[in-house]
């Protein structure tokens, strides 16, 4: 079973009854994972009902998640969904991604208007837990420094620019969950979510690290179309669901907590490694020269909070995480 969680952890959920958004996204899927597993070992007799955009698309990426014992679907927009009947005991609210640069107004859309709907379902069902997937772009630009930001720490997005949609929508989005949690008496959990790795991560998407993994995979050249500079963390997506599930079992509510790695690499050394990793006999191809004149952009969580607070078990290394994620590739193919 998933380290991480006792027995016991896992049999608070017992014929608990749950609603979860993004089910069929990568966090989604890691934390219906964990949970199912969990319920059939257990006997915990869950019920779980997942909306997703698309029924018929989640089944076919991942039929062992969705068409579960004790997994219901519903299509719908997270803006607009109609109400499950019935009541609730816990709220996982992890729907949107991440396509600022593409629709901004979509993406803030989604991010607010999504949770104002999730609240109302969770007011409406007397739900008593609700676990917010956020974000490490509610701190805006990070400093360029390897440290890694802390949660009370006050920055936040650049309001004047459209590229701000995403953590502009977070933000809003774990206040207004906060307000409403505490004015209905729901547990409101923040989880803000920095570079993952693992099974489910799209291999052809927005994710340097799963592309890499793919060229690597196929003994080709890793291109990387910036200049390779910018530092990011990695957080082995089974570590990631044992992270959440703590927050909602043992995290105090109203508060928030950073979700990531702690080991910074930048984007070059990260195709080196992986390479070297996986053993491919390939290179690495950077097709912008460094600009010594400005400095490197870091994507850094501090994740001192979750480790003390939580008690969250030692991840898995970066190495680790790439050899697994590599692993699973190879089973699909």
């Amino acid at each position: 079973m998933f380290s991480g969680l006792s027995e016991r952890d896992w049999r608070y959920f017992s014929n608990k009854r749950f609603f979860v958004t993004g089910g069929s996204g990568f966090i989604g899927k890691w934390l219906l994972s964990a949970l199912l597993t969990a319920s059939r070992r257990l006997d915990l007799n869950c019920q779980i009902e997942v909306l997703t955009r698309s029924i018929q698309q989640f089944r076919a990426s991942a039929p062992q998640i969705a068409t579960a014992e004790g997994v219901i679907l519903h299509q719908g927009d997270v803006r607009s969904f109609n109400f499950p009947s019935g009541s609730f005991d816990i709220i996982i609210h992890g729907a949107t991604d991440v396509v600022a640069q593409q629709a901004p107004l979509e993406t803030f859309s989604t991010c607010l208007d999504g949770t104002r709907r999730v609240l109302d379902f969770a007011v409406a069902s007397d739900a008593k837990d609700l676990l917010l997937t956020s974000s490490g772009a509610v701190y805006g630009k990070h400093p360029s420094e390897p440290t890694g930001l802390v949660e009370d720490c006050f920055r936040g997005p650049d309001p004047t620019s459209i590229l701000s949609a995403y953590g502009e929508g977070k933000r809003a989005s774990e206040w207004l969950a906060c307000a409403v949690g505490q004015e209905a008496n729901i547990k409101v959990k923040i989880a803000r979510i920095y570079a993952q790795v693992g099974p489910y991560l799209p291999l052809d998407k927005h994710f340097a690290i799963g592309n890499f993994i793919r060229d690597a995979l196929e003994n080709r050249d890793i291109i990387i179309r910036g200049d390779g500079t910018p530092y990011r963390s990695y957080l082995y997506a089974a570590d990631t669901a044992i992270w959440l599930w703590r927050m909602v079992l043992h995290g105090q509510p109203g508060r928030a907590w950073n979700v990531g790695g702690s080991e910074g690499v930048s984007i070059a050394e990260l195709a080196a490694r992986v390479n070297v990793v996986l053993g491919s006999t390939k290179g690495v191809k950077i097709l912008t020269p460094v600009n010594p004149d400005i400095r490197p952009d870091y994507y850094l969580p501090n994740t001192l909070r979750a480790q003390t607070e939580l008690q969250v078990p030692t991840p898995f290394s970066l190495d680790e995480a790439i050899l697994r994620t590599a692993k699973w590739v190879r089973i699909l193919n």
